[in-house]
């Protein structure tokens, strides 16, 4: 029960279609990248995400393989997660969360 308490005390971004929570604003590194549907947000970690299969893909600074991540509850496509980025200047993304901002919503 503490960690739900936990969760109620700070800013979080859930799902938009079932407001199922995905990922705590302190979890936030960046908001200028850009997904399948326009601007998107990469987070240090997700919660309450299914992880599809591994792919690679050809993405804007680069290849990449990576998985699409899915709303534990509803099923919505809502980004994906950096597996392994071919380029050594993106490495750092590595095991990070890509969510595009037209598949959440942000509560206080």
């Amino acid at each position: 029960m503490a960690e739900a308490a936990e969760l109620s005390d700070q800013p979080l971004f859930s799902c938009r279609n079932c407001q199922n929570p995905l990922a705590l604003r302190s979890n936030l590194l960046s908001k200028n990248f850009w997904g399948k549907s326009g601007p998107a947000y990469l987070f240090s970690h997700a919660m309450n995400i299914i992880v599809g299969q591994k792919e690679d893909r050809q993405l804007i600074t680069g290849l990449y393989t990576i998985a699409d991540i899915y709303c534990c509850n509803c099923g919505e496509v809502l980004g994906w997660k950096y597996l392994r980025s071919y380029d050594v200047r993106h490495k750092n993304r590595e095991g990070k969360f890509i969510i595009e901002r037209a598949k959440i919503s942000k509560e206080y």
